[in-house]
């Protein structure tokens, strides 16, 4: 599965934006989402096998977490954007600057 099928889900968008902050088990994940224990399932097993998220046995519980995969199709894509986007904000805050300086005086 590319990159892009692994994010287009709102679910696992969901999913890895809590795994960002920390790791999460299933239950945690449900209760989080609001879903239910097999689709949080079904969820997971396709990021895990994307290698986007890891599992590991913590006692009875498998916690996952985020792995350090990258997914270079997508910051490929978004790269050209965000440096547009930066050069916009960079041109915004030398007028917003230049606005101050004129207030100041």
């Amino acid at each position: 599965m590319d990159d892009f099928a692994v994010i287009a889900d709102p679910t696992r968008r969901a999913i890895i934006e809590r795994l960002h902050r920390r790791e999460h088990d299933v239950g945690a994940l449900v209760d989080a989402l609001g879903i239910s224990q097999s689709l949080a399932s079904k969820h997971l097993r396709v990021l895990r096998q994307a290698g986007v998220v890891e599992a590991a046995a913590v006692g009875k519980r498998r916690v996952y977490r985020l792995t350090d995969r990258p997914m270079p199709e997508v910051i490929a894509w978004v790269r050209p954007y965000v440096s547009r986007w930066a050069d916009s904000f960079d041109r915004l805050a030398e007028a917003l600057d230049a606005v101050e300086e004129r207030e100041d005086d």
